[in-house]
C-alpha cells in the first residue's frame, strides 16, 4: 500500500467516466490514448502508482476524491497500446492541479476512515446477511443456484469497500460511499441499499411464484 507517512504527494490522474475504484479492488484497463500511454510508461518508471478519478457526466465535472491504483501487471500490445491490471490502494483528495499536459497531475492528500471498531461487528453481520438474501433471491428469480464468493473480506472497512465496488450502474452512489470517512456510516448506507434491493427482489419473487 502507498506509504501513509507521506501525507501529500504529486500523483498522475486518470479520469474514467462513471467508474469508481475502491481500495483492495481490481481494475483492468485498456490504454490506447496517446497521453495515457505516456502516463503509463512514466508511472512504470517510478512507483507504478496513479490516481483514478470518476468523471461525473451528470454534472460534467471531475470529482475531487479518488483512489490510488497500483499497476500489478501489464501487457504491451501493437501500436504501443497496453493492457494494465491495477488494484486500488489508498483513497485521496485532490488539493490542487499541478499540470494538465500531456496528462493531468494533481497534488493530493491521503484520506482514511476515522471510525472506531466498537459498533462495526453488528453492522458487518447485517451487511453479510443481506448479501446472502440478495444472492439467494437473485438465484431464485433466475432459476439458478448462486453462491456468494468465498473471498469476501471479513474486516468491516474492507467489507464496506467490497460491497460498494459491486454496486453496478450507480456510479454517483459509489462515489458518495468512497468519499465517506467513517466505516460505520458507509456500512449503514449499504444496509439501506441492500435492504431496498432485497425487498424489491422479494416482491418480484412473490409475483413470479404467483404467476406460475
Amino acid at each position: 500500500m502507498a506509504s501513509s507517512s507521506v501525507a501529500v504527494r504529486e500523483l498522475p490522474l486518470f479520469p474514467l467516466p462513471e467508474v469508481v475504484l475502491f481500495p483492495g479492488r481490481p481494475l483492468p484497463l485498456h490504454i490506447f490514448e496517446f497521453r495515457y500511454r505516456i502516463m503509463m510508461n512514466t508511472v512504470l518508471e517510478s512507483d507504478s502508482r496513479f490516481g483514478v478519478l470518476m468523471w461525473d457526466s451528470t454534472q460534467d465535472r471531475l470529482v475531487a476524491t479518488g483512489c490510488c491504483a497500483k499497476i500489478e501487471n501489464y501487457q504491451r500490445l501493437p501500436d504501443d497500446r497496453m493492457k494494465v491490471l491495477t488494484v486500488g490502494e489508498q483513497r485521496f483528495r485532490v488539493l490542487d492541479t499541478i499540470r494538465e499536459k500531456p496528462y493531468l497531475v494533481g497534488l493530493v492528500e491521503w484520506i482514511e476512515d476515522d471510525s472506531s471498531e466498537n459498533t462495526l461487528g453488528e453492522l458487518s453481520n447485517q451487511v453479510e446477511a443481506l448479501l446472502k438474501d440478495v444472492v439467494h433471491l437473485s438465484g431464485k428469480l433466475m432459476d439458478q443456484s448462486i453462491e456468494l464468493p468465498t473471498d469476501i473480506p471479513s474486516l468491516p472497512k474492507e467489507l464496506s469497500y467490497w460491497v460498494a465496488s459491486n454496486l453496478y450502474g450507480v456510479a454517483t452512489e459509489q462515489q458518495a460511499l468512497l468519499e465517506m470517512q467513517d466505516t460505520a456510516t458507509r456500512l449503514e448506507r449499504e444496509v439501506e441499499i441492500l435492504t431496498s434491493t432485497r425487498n424489491h427482489l422479494a416482491a418480484r419473487t412473490v409475483l413470479k411464484d404467483t404467476l406460475k
